[in-house]
């Protein structure tokens, strides 16, 4: 025993802290490696080896692992929208290109029927994509001008509308061609527009300026969202027609790391009592001193750890009035008037247009901005309704640079970015809205479970979250949760072992090897006094903050050691160094060997019994038969196995005599040996 654990301390090992794999890891439980042990590896989702594997494997050699593991990146092939790729790779490693061609008929957003992708550390760098490319001018009301009037429109070109004189639109005045057709909904015109109600309430969130008991038609309504809430589509609605148009939604805002500083100091004005920290959606109201006038929003709010803008006190005696433009008509009887006082209304028409407009006087300036001439600012169109996003219509424009949040329905997940932004006169990187995919079965891990009472589903809607719980002895490597993404599992924790304190200690014996910890899985040997002999197993192994049960050191004294050895047989018992008296052992022989003896040995004085024997078995071959010119007499096999005691019986073969001084054709199998008789050939 003792040269047993000289042998095993010299035995160089591996260790599995001793490797630091990037976007992968070693995923067996054990710490320590035997020379030349294998130990499997596996790369997190998204990661692949240098073969394109998803795992692998590295060996314990003399001067450590035989090599350094790596995880790359990878992308699978993507799915394509009216499209298809040049080539049939089904992986790609960090940086590969994907060449791809839209079908018959479509284009992509650049207009190009081909086009290319990079892998890169975040995924695609852009979808395969190609869109229609053209959207098709519907029925339209007979007093609405639409401008350019053709029967179809490039993708992303944008129509606008205008009604004849003595109608009013009722609808956007401007719509834009997208892959899926034109968004939004085309305007109407009408003689007579009715007025709209106060506005509707929004649920966790509010209008920003008092309300009022009436609004025309075309007069808009801010909103803004409570704090710790983020808001998704328009922040404004219009009265059109007596209604107004959809409220945008209020979703809590997850991230809330990100805070904003003290409030900034408004000259001749204060700010309410507040303290912070101050997270997304958190506002502050301000107040001008007395004989100044508010220009601008009351409130700021904290949108990202930055505050929004602050409004202005000006001196109520120095406020500007606007002049009355050139190039309009003043409706309501106001064609006089020349110049507005501060916050008063105009509502006008542009000379030879019939379309009716307003604006606030702000302290000199129009807001919106009053022009009939829409080439000098560039206005995008009311946002697109994506197909299976929320709905969120709208029939207010948008300036250049101003964007909108949008939101997909229940079962769907927004793809290529949440926000449009509106550029040029044209919304730009339009998202998809594209149907969540469930999970199968979430992975198994050594040494751990799943904590759900679902275990048996087939299926895991996407977005749920399952949580591991190690065995008695292991903790988590890693956060314990898993979350399925797209019809995909995030990479699972590992179990691992506990370290083990010293281990235990047995009579007359002792540890050959001491430490001050032990790594699951790690043995150690005993030995034991002189005198005394190993009962048992001479390791014992950390399982985990505990140790597998150790042997025990017995008196040698009138026992026997361990039992003798035979050829072809063995004990059916693990054998162990020290057998107290009348202890017995049974033997067993291989197969095809013959016991011969008491199969039974007992211990008496220190001595065992004398073991059985394991009588060879006889082999008959054809080469033999052939020798003799012998062949069995009832078996056709072309090799037969006799055991000891066993009776053969042979015939001569065809023309052939046994010769007068052979041995008999009935002979019996004696511990390998057999007595084969002779035939002779017949003398005609």
């Amino acid at each position: 025993m003792v040269v047993f654990f000289l042998f095993s301390s010299l035995l160089e090992t591996c260790s599995k802290s001793s490797i630091d794999i990037k976007n992968g890891f070693i995923s067996e439980s054990q710490y320590t490696y035997a020379l030349n042990k294998q130990a499997k590896y596996q790369c997190k989702l998204g990661y692949i080896t240098a073969d394109g594997e998803t795992s692998g494997s590295i060996t314990c050699r003399k001067n450590g692992w035989s090599a350094q593991p790596t995880c790359i990146k990878s992308c699978d092939m993507p799915v394509f929208e009216n499209a298809r790729a040049k080539n049939n790779v089904t992986w790609f490693k960090l940086n590969d290109t994907l060449d791809y061609e839209c079908h018959d008929g479509y284009e992509s957003n650049t207009g190009s029927t081909t086009g290319s992708i990079v892998c890169g550390d975040n995924g695609w760098s852009d979808l395969p994509v190609c869109y229609e490319r053209e959207c098709e001018l519907p029925k339209i009301d007979v007093h609405l001008l639409p401008d350019p009037k053709k029967e179809q429109y490039k993708v992303g070109e944008v129509l606008k509308f205008s009604c004849k004189l003595g109608f009013t639109r009722v609808g956007p005045n401007s719509v834009q061609c997208y892959h899926f057709g034109l968004s939004p909904d085309l305007p109407t015109c009408k003689e007579q527009v009715q007025s709209c109600g106060p506005p509707p309430e929004l649920l966790n969130g509010n209008v920003k300026e008092k309300t009022k008991e009436e609004y025309r038609h075309s007069e808009v309504v801010e909103y803004y969202c409570n704090p710790r809430f983020l808001l998704k589509g328009p922040n404004k609605i219009q009265c059109v027609d007596g209604a107004w148009t959809t409220l945008p939604v209020c979703i809590v805002y997850i991230e809330e790391e990100s805070t904003c500083g003290d409030i900034p100091e408004l000259e001749h004005g204060y700010s309410e009592l507040s303290s912070p920290p101050y997270y997304y959606g958190d506002s502050v109201e301000f107040n001008c001193s007395e004989s100044f006038t508010m220009i601008g929003h009351r409130s700021i709010t904290c949108i990202h750890g930055v505050w929004t803008q602050l409004p202005q006190c000006v001196a109520t005696d120095q406020l500007k009035k606007c002049k009355s433009p050139n190039s309009i008509v003043i409706v309501e009887n106001l064609t006089s008037k020349k110049e507005f006082d501060h916050n008063s209304t105009m509502r006008y028409r542009c000379r030879g247009k019939g379309e009716r407009l307003h604006a606030v006087c702000i302290n000199g300036r129009w807001d919106p901005e009053v022009t009939c001439s829409m080439a000098q600012i560039k206005l995008c169109p009311p946002p697109p309704q994506i197909p299976n996003s929320r709905n969120m219509t709208t029939t207010l424009n948008y300036r250049d640079g101003e964007k909108v949040s949008l939101l997909c329905q229940e079962n769907y997940l927004i793809k290529e970015g949440e926000e449009i932004t509106c550029q040029d006169g044209r919304w730009q990187s339009i998202p998809h809205c594209v149907e969540k995919i469930p999970c199968s079965q979430p992975p198994q891990i050594e040494h751990g479970t799943i904590n759900s009472s679902r275990s048996s589903q087939e299926s895991y809607a996407h977005g749920t979250k399952l949580s591991y719980t190690c065995e008695y002895g292991f903790w988590l490597s890693e956060e314990n949760e898993i979350t399925c993404y797209m019809g995909k599992w995030s990479s699972p924790p590992q179990c691992e072992g506990l370290p083990c304190k010293s281990p235990p200690e047995i009579s007359h014996g002792v540890v050959a090897h001491t430490s001050d910890s032990y790594q699951y899985g790690e043995e150690v040997t005993y030995k034991c006094s002189e005198g005394f002999g190993i009962d048992g197993p001479p390791i014992a192994k950390c399982l985990g903050e505990k140790w597998s049960h150790p042997p025990s050191c017995i008196n040698s004294t009138g026992k026997c050691g361990p039992p003798p050895p035979i050829d072809n047989g063995d004990t059916t018992s693990f054998p162990l160094s020290v057998y107290a008296p009348d202890s017995s052992v049974e033997y067993k022989c291989q197969d095809l060997y013959q016991l011969e003896g008491n199969k039974r040995i007992t211990c008496r004085n220190g001595q065992w019994s004398d073991p059985p024997k394991c009588l060879h078995a006889c082999v008959i071959s054809p080469e033999v038969m052939e020798k003799y010119n012998i062949t069995l007499r009832w078996k056709a096999k072309e090799k037969l196995y006799s055991r000891t005691g066993e009776p053969v019986e042979f015939v001569c073969r065809s023309g052939y005599h046994l010769s007068s001084n052979s041995h008999p054709l009935r002979t019996t199998c004696q511990d390998g040996k057999l007595e084969y008789p002779t035939c002779v050939k017949r003398r005609h």
